[in-house]
Parts: C-alpha cells; sequence; structure tokens
C-alpha cells in the first residue's frame, strides 16, 4: 500500500495505490500524517489505483474524516472501483463522504 500525497491549489491530494487490508493499515496510518495535518483543507483521495479495503482500512478513512471535521476540511473520495464502493455502501460509510 502506497500514499503519494501532494498540494494544488488549495486541496490536498491523496492517491492511494495498492491494497488497504489489515497488515498495511498500521504503515498506512504513519503514512497518512501529512493529510491529518492539512485537516483544515479540502482533502480528495484518488482510489483509482486502490484495490481492496479492509475495515481496518475503513477506519483510518473515518478517522481522517473526523480530524477534517473538526478543523473544518473536507475528505472527497474518488475514483473508487465498484467492490470497493460496495464495501462503502454495506457499512454505511457512503453517507458519510463525498463520491466523484
Amino acid at each position: 500500500m502506497n500514499i503519494t500525497i501532494s498540494e494544488k491549489n488549495g486541496t490536498v491530494i491523496g492517491v492511494l495505490d495498492g491494497r488497504l487490508d489489515t497488515a498495511a493499515a498500521p504503515q498506512f496510518a504513519k503514512d497518512m500524517e501529512p493529510l491529518m495535518a492539512k485537516a483544515n483543507l479540502p482533502i480528495v483521495l484518488d482510489c483509482t489505483k486502490l484495490e481492496y479495503v479492509s475495515s481496518s482500512g475503513l477506519r483510518l478513512f473515518l478517522t481522517l474524516r473526523k480530524k477534517t471535521m473538526a478543523e473544518g476540511g473536507s475528505v472527497t473520495i474518488k475514483g473508487v472501483n465498484a467492490e470497493i464502493k460496495q464495501v462503502f455502501t454495506i457499512t454505511g460509510f457512503n453517507s458519510l463522504f463525498n463520491f466523484e
């Protein structure tokens, strides 16, 4: 699991690549610290290359959302495949995030 973080026009962009499973979640939590530090800004998570997300991965999405809500930012998720979108829907997380 890799994340590449950049900033463009006041928006922080995180490009996720790989599988966000239970084994990858602890490292991903560390790798997403720069996103947490910019929680006052709009954050876009580009999940075009994300292959899988587990419940541990969903927890990290939720942690980021809580932080941005507290600091006045937002999280938009774009490019999720049908299986990942279904996971968000089944868990009810689809109502917590903006999707593009």
